[in-house]
């Protein structure tokens, strides 16, 4: 039932795109929210930040010191330390460029190498290494409980100067580590 041809044709069309993950092209609830907790074992994993400028205004753990929500604009506000972020996924790119600018922090984003986006923020000599995390994450829900299907692509975490890389390479997370494309 889950096949490319299912996808689009008659009545299955509805059924088949409201199973998709986050991450599905073709999401009929597409913008309807950007609220995807973090797994909680990637923060412990990652070590203590300083700042998350963009967390969910239902938190269920903490993912840095200082937070700011949706209703605080932190894409507008002063930032300052080691930065965690998970972006909204409607703006990503918005978001990334100013992690991308502040220069120390770790992203979670989708792993679309081929989009301009990622060229620009994350290929294009700014970030400092990559970790393309195996297999598929399970985000969480405000309320703290696992999200029921995957993301729907495979996730990244982006690093940003050379003590978040170093954090990326030593996490223990499920992944393979790329960088050195600045040298």
């Amino acid at each position: 039932m889950d096949t490319p041809q299912d996808a689009t044709a008659g009545p299955l069309h509805r059924l088949v795109r409201t199973r998709r993950g986050i991450g599905g092209h073709t999401s009929p609830n597409r913008g309807a929210t950007d609220s995807w907790i973090t797994p909680r074992q990637i923060i412990e994993a990652l070590g203590d930040f300083d700042l998350d400028p963009c967390q969910c205004l239902q938190q269920p753990w903490p993912c840095a010191r200082l937070a700011f929500t949706e209703e605080d604009d932190g894409l507008s506000r002063p930032w300052g330390g080691r930065v965690w972020l998970n972006p909204p996924y409607s703006r990503v790119w918005a978001w990334m460029e100013r992690l991308a600018a502040h220069g120390r922090g770790t992203a979670l984003i989708f792993a679309r190498t081929e989009t301009a986006g990622f060229v620009r923020t994350v290929w294009g000599g700014r970030a400092s290494a990559i970790m393309f995390l195996h297999g598929r994450l399970f985000f969480h829900y405000p309320d703290g409980t696992r999200a029921r299907g995957n993301s729907g692509g495979p996730s990244c975490l982006v690093a940003y100067g050379d003590d978040d890389a170093r954090r990326l390479r030593q996490s223990g997370l499920a992944g393979t580590v790329v960088d050195g494309w600045l040298q």
